[in-house]
């Protein structure tokens, strides 16, 4: 019998660690637990938290609001680094307390380069040329 293949995608276990992990930092961010000039004058999202597969390292993707002043703020949280991790043991009961390394979220950016491309004259113009015909079959949907 073939062995069945191995899916790309992140397991439960995964998932579920992760998403604890982005809650305790997004909680630590929100309640001023890192004390660093820095990070006090940004509020600081964290859209996605992405473990290894044996949950020993976490890749946190950062985004200040309103999408400015990244390198700084990457830079504050990496120097923090050891007391993230720590706080984060305690926080998320796991067997091991994962190194943490913090990344920019590109996701915002390249979802505004998506709207703008689908938004422009050329695909605008697309879709004028060939308008959408209904065939009588398709308006008894109920």
């Amino acid at each position: 019998m073939a062995k069945p293949s191995k899916t790309s995608g992140p397991s439960q276990r995964q998932l579920r660690i992760a998403e604890l992990i982005r809650h305790a930092l997004a909680e630590m961010l929100a309640r001023g637990d890192i004390h660093d000039e820095v990070l006090a004058k940004h509020v600081v999202t964290v859209p996605e938290v992405r473990l290894s597969t044996d949950l020993k390292l976490a890749t946190c993707y950062i985004m200040p609001l309103g999408g400015g002043d990244v390198k700084p703020v990457l830079k504050a949280l990496t120097d923090h680094k050891r007391y993230i991790r720590g706080e984060i043991a305690h926080r998320v009961n796991a067997k091991y307390a994962p190194d943490v390394r913090f990344l920019a979220d590109e996701s915002f950016a390249e979802a505004e380069h998506i709207d703008a491309l689908l938004y422009s004259d050329k695909v605008r113009q697309d879709i004028l040329k060939q308008p959408l015909r209904i065939q009588p079959d398709d308006q008894d949907d109920d």
